[in-house]
């Protein structure tokens, strides 16, 4: 368990090694059991995290204001659009003066091609601890969340067990593609052979595979992409078929929403989870475009973590908050 992590910020688990990753673990893992039992665990008292949103949430800004709440700090929301932030304040100046009001900052940015490099200015100039939120490469929190959620449902060693990290369709809207980059890399860490199945048009970024191939590789377990919907699910251990944009083929919302247009049939129902192992647990981000993008029977049924997945966001957020808040 490493001690060393006060003043780290968190973009990417990626820049974190093995040994500190899985301090956020162990440190997730004790919250949880302390706010089960109702143990006052008050370990950031009159500190103070600014949350910045350039787009709109639910799970992550309730997680983090009660997170905060819990550890006994305060967590103060910053609207982009109804501050000085959307009509001159840069990222050096965020950076510089919030660092020195705040104890960290966590930012929320997910426009393609801006948003991860928008955090990264930010904590150039900051003296405080950076959180990325969500970005437009990395959702780092969601992804520690659903490894935790593994965790629980497979015990703590996952090798050998396979992940189809799928696309599916939605008609919501185009989403960004952190999600399923986060997961690929953070799972190819712990061994689990990750499937990453989608339509050719639906690709992640190139050196983020790469890098989930060469995980696989020190981890022993392994890496493929598919294009064939079913096939993903066959014999699967964990199932995460979601919705993304088609950024890498066009940068145009409503192009990817016609190219989407093409696999409505990327639905996951009781046919798909069917194939998966009979051991498999069904995962979802949150919110799903409910009976399009999975039906009612899978999200609401026996084999659907997908509640439990949306706690463990709280408990790794607070893991990581304790850990370099300080």
């Amino acid at each position: 368990m490493q001690t060393h992590l006060v003043g780290r910020d968190m973009i990417t688990p990626d820049e974190w090694t093995d040994d500190e990753v899985n301090t956020i673990f162990e440190v997730a893992f004790d919250l949880k059991r302390r706010r089960a039992m109702g143990e006052p665990h008050a370990l950031l008292r009159d500190k103070v995290l600014a949350l910045m949103f350039f787009f709109s949430s639910t799970r992550t800004r309730v997680s983090f204001e009660a997170g905060m709440a819990q550890l006994g700090g305060h967590a103060q929301f910053i609207e982009s659009r109804t501050t000085q932030i959307s009509h001159g304040d840069t990222a050096k100046e965020i950076g510089e003066i919030v660092g020195r009001y705040c104890d960290g900052i966590a930012i929320r940015q997910c426009d393609w091609g801006v948003g991860n490099q928008y955090i990264r200015d930010v904590a150039q100039y900051s003296r405080v601890p950076v959180l990325n939120m969500q970005c437009d490469w990395y959702h780092p929190f969601q992804a520690l969340a659903d490894m935790m959620t593994i965790f629980e449902r497979f015990g703590r060693d996952v090798r050998g067990k396979t992940l189809n990290v799928s696309w599916a369709y939605a008609s919501s809207y185009q989403k960004p593609l952190s999600v399923p980059q986060s997961l690929i890399t953070l799972a190819t860490r712990y061994g689990m052979n990750v499937r990453l199945t989608r339509p050719p048009e639906f690709k992640l970024m190139p050196e983020i595979e790469d890098l989930a191939r060469d995980y696989a590789r020190r981890s022993g377990g392994s890496f493929e992409v598919l294009d064939d919907f079913d096939a993903g699910f066959e014999g699967a251990h964990v199932v995460y078929p979601k919705s993304w944009g088609a950024t890498l083929t066009t940068t145009d919302m409503e192009e990817s929403a016609r190219i989407a247009g093409q696999y409505t049939d990327w639905i996951t129902d009781r046919r798909r989870m069917d194939l998966a192992d009979e051991s498999v647990c069904y995962m979802h981000c949150l919110p799903a475009d409910r009976n399009i993008e999975v039906t009612d029977e899978v999200i609401d049924g026996p084999q659907s973590a997908v509640y439990d997945e949306a706690e463990n966001r709280l408990h790794v957020q607070k893991a990581v908050m304790a850990l370099t808040m300080r």
